[in-house]
């Protein structure tokens, strides 16, 4: 067989040579070399997808939009300054309010501000000439000095040349100046255009004028915007299993369910028609997580109930849109502001929408409540500063904190209590009782000038029917108070009234604002609390649903929430127990009918201005000044009584069994600072002396003994009543 046959039988004999083994080896397959344009695109491409550069790009688009639009920003508030469109805006908001004095208000600012920019433009005009011919004085009186010094010089020095030797020094000092201009020109033009640059960024990015796409992301969910399948799914995950089944079954895919998807504000609105078999109560129920679904932190969604059955009004902010400030009070911003109690509105802050929310304050009984240090004092302050620019307004003012918070209406109120103790509780008291006769007189009167015919209107015109406003801040402290009123029998045995505080029907602070809560309106006598932590105890139900406005701060708890704010507020979507306790002060749920709501709705969720100390103290100036002359009382005006010093050193002894001379001479000046204010020590002992109740030593002290006391007041009561037998 020759060598190059290879048998293929596998059964050959072994004889025969055994054959070499065959590999098949494939041809090589030849190396196509890649282009250098496409390693090169290949490159380029991964370079220009990649996440980097798609960040950085976005983050180079995303501050140059900032510049861009805060440019834009800049400008439109540039013109808005310099012209009337804010007073178009404001007057056009009254008009679509039908407040119809109010829009003539800012049609005739509109006119104050054309007459004076006009004004300034011909001052400017006319100043011009002016500005030349004083240069030219200027600069020729400079001239002349110089040339006086150099005749000076020259007289001196023998030497004529010395005449101009000064303006040669002016004009050498002019050109030194004129050479550092010139180096430092382009250093100062480059920080200038920066800090021109810098805060063009900064209003651009305060205001997000950079395109959604562009701004940085956060990795979560919150960036998901506001659509329609959005919300459904959110529906649909609540976890309500009739809700999430009827979702299911509907061909459309659930579309029909939604209303249009509307800008409100620095949010969306949307109503939610819910199935049948589906309370609105459930969905109400699920807030938080209802939230969650749409990407929102809770207090980021607000819940309320429209007219129309079985819907749901759903308003989302945008994500942090609620964490930036709202802006400054038109009272801050506005010089020129004036107060009409009764057909003005008192701006007070923007509701969720960023519409103004404006409160009618006109014979309307106020409460604002709220946990402590989130806003209640300046929130009821801002509304009284508003109310201070009508000069009809007396203010009779008890701040039951004691701090300072309503120094400012010193020379505003005629009374002005300032203090936590039982002394101001019992101040405090005596100013609402004041209110109750006031209250009692103007009835009376009313009554007396409508039989003589005079009309409802021509009765509230009059200055005797002024309105009266009764404001107690801490309201708490009174109902919270165990002072209680003490008095001495004739027969000298001391006893005990009714208390001043309390929230019991025998209190009589409690009785005081019931009454004037029951007939205080129609003769333009209200009262406003504010109040922390509302509970039965500090804060009495028949007392709080007496009044027309209630608003809260953030709160505790749903029971807490339906005593500030009334059940129905609460049922229909109100929530200040979901407001965030320390990021959301100044932000209040108001209900009650001063403030304008929405068809159907009992409560506006607003976000109320802040006025900081300086600027309630610049507007409280203003108050003063119409209000020239006013007094104010440091304390409520006290009836005209009999003095008895015994009864008086009783009362203040109480249930003391002794007492240190110097210590009983200062309650006395405390209570009755008329009478005891200007005594001394042996004045106290003066009049004490003739009944031997004296101070006497106890233990190095000079005391005054309750025993005693009490003993020289039933001698006097025997005595007198001896006299009088024996008449």
């Amino acid at each position: 067989m020759s060598d190059n046959v290879i048998s293929l039988h596998k059964n050959a004999p072994d004889t025969e040579p055994v054959p070499p083994v065959l590999r098949v080896v494939p041809d090589p397959v030849p190396v196509v070399p890649v282009p250098l344009w496409v390693r090169s695109g290949r490159v380029m491409r991964g370079a220009v997808t990649h996440e980097r550069t798609r960040a950085g790009a976005r983050a180079a688009v995303r501050h140059s939009m900032y510049v861009v639009g805060g440019a834009g920003v800049v400008a439109r508030r540039t013109w808005q300054g310099r012209t009337v469109a804010v007073h178009h805006q404001m007057r056009a908001a009254a008009v679509a309010a039908g407040n119809q004095e109010l829009a003539a208000e800012w049609q005739e600012k509109a006119d104050r501000f054309r007459t004076d920019r006009h004004r300034r433009r011909m001052d400017l005009i006319s100043g011009v000439p002016q500005m030349a011919k004083s240069a030219a004085i200027g600069t020729a009186g400079t001239e002349g000095a110089l040339l006086l010094l150099g005749a000076c010089m020259a007289i001196h020095n023998h030497d004529v040349h010395d005449v101009i030797a000064p303006t040669l020094a002016a004009v050498d000092a002019v050109r030194a100046l004129c050479w550092f201009v010139s180096i430092a020109w382009g250093p100062a033009l480059a920080l200038t255009l920066l800090a021109a640059l810098s805060h063009l960024w900064r209003a651009g990015q305060q205001q997000q004028t950079a395109p959604a796409w562009a701004r940085p992301t956060t990795g979560t969910v919150e960036d998901v915007p506001v659509t329609p399948s959005v919300v459904v799914k959110a529906l649909a995950d609540l976890g309500i299993s009739s809700l999430r089944k009827a979702i299911k079954e509907m061909a459309d895919g659930a579309a029909g369910m939604l209303g249009p998807i509307t800008l409100a504000g620095c949010g969306v609105e949307v109503d939610v028609t819910l199935p049948s078999g589906v309370s609105t109560e459930e969905v109400l129920g699920k807030r938080r997580k209802l939230a969650e679904n749409l990407s929102r932190h809770e207090h980021e969604l607000h819940m309320t109930l429209p007219p129309a059955p079985r819907t749901v009004r759903m308003w989302i902010a945008d994500s942090g849109a609620l964490d930036l400030p709202i802006g400054p009070s038109p009272l801050v911003t506005d010089p020129d502001a004036t107060a009409d109690m009764h057909r003005g509105r008192a701006p007070w802050g923007v509701d969720l929408r960023g519409d103004a929310v404006l409160v009618s304050l006109w014979q309307k009984h106020m409460l604002i409540t709220g946990l402590s240090n989130q806003g209640k004092t300046a929130s009821l302050r801002a509304l009284a500063l508003w109310l201070a620019l009508d000069p009809r307004v007396e203010f009779r003012i008890a701040d039951l904190k004691g701090v300072g918070d309503w120094q400012m209406f010193d020379g505003i109120a005629t009374v002005l209590i300032q203090g936590p103790t039982d002394d101001h509780v019992i101040e405090a008291t005596e100013m609402i009782e004041e209110g109750v006769a006031e209250m009692a007189k103007r009835i009376a009167l009313m009554r007396e000038l409508t039989a003589k015919g005079w009309s409802q209107d021509k009765i509230l015109a009059d200055p005797r029917f002024n309105p009266l406003v009764l404001v107690v801040d801490e309201a708490q402290v009174a109902y919270g108070s165990g002072a209680q009123e003490t008095f001495v029998t004739e027969k000298g045995a001391v006893r005990k009234g009714a208390p001043f505080g309390g929230s019991k029907a025998d209190s009589r602070y409690f009785q005081a604002v019931k009454k004037i809560h029951d007939q205080g309106r129609a003769v333009n006598v209200t009262t406003w609390e504010g109040t922390q932590d509302p509970t039965n105890e500090n804060l009495p139900k028949r007392s709080r649903e007496g009044n027309h406005i209630r608003a809260s701060l953030v709160l505790g708890t749903e029971s807490q929430a339906r005593m500030a704010v009334g059940d129905s507020a609460v049922d229909a979507g109100a929530a200040p127990h979901k407001l965030r306790q320390g990021l959301d002060k100044g932000t209040l749920v108001v209900a009650g009918d001063g403030v304008k709501l929405a068809p159907g709705q009992p409560s506006v969720t607003a976000r109320t201005h802040y006025i900081g100390p300086e600027d309630a103290e610049a507007i409280a100036e203003r108050a003063k000044a119409l209000r020239a002359g006013m007094g104010t009382a440091h304390g409520s005006q006290e009836p005209v009584r009999e003095v008895d010093h015994l009864a008086d050193v009783a009362a203040v002894l109480g249930s003391e069994e002794r007492m240190k001379s110097d210590e009983v001479r200062q309650h006395l000046a405390q209570r009755w600072p008329e009478v005891y204010k200007a005594w001394s020590a042996s004045d106290l002992v003066q009049a004490l002396k003739p009944f031997g109740a004296e101070p006497r030593k106890y233990n190095g002290n000079q005391m005054i003994s309750r025993a005693r006391l009490y003993a020289a007041i039933e001698a006097r009561t025997d005595d007198t009543e001896g006299t009088e037998n024996a008449g």
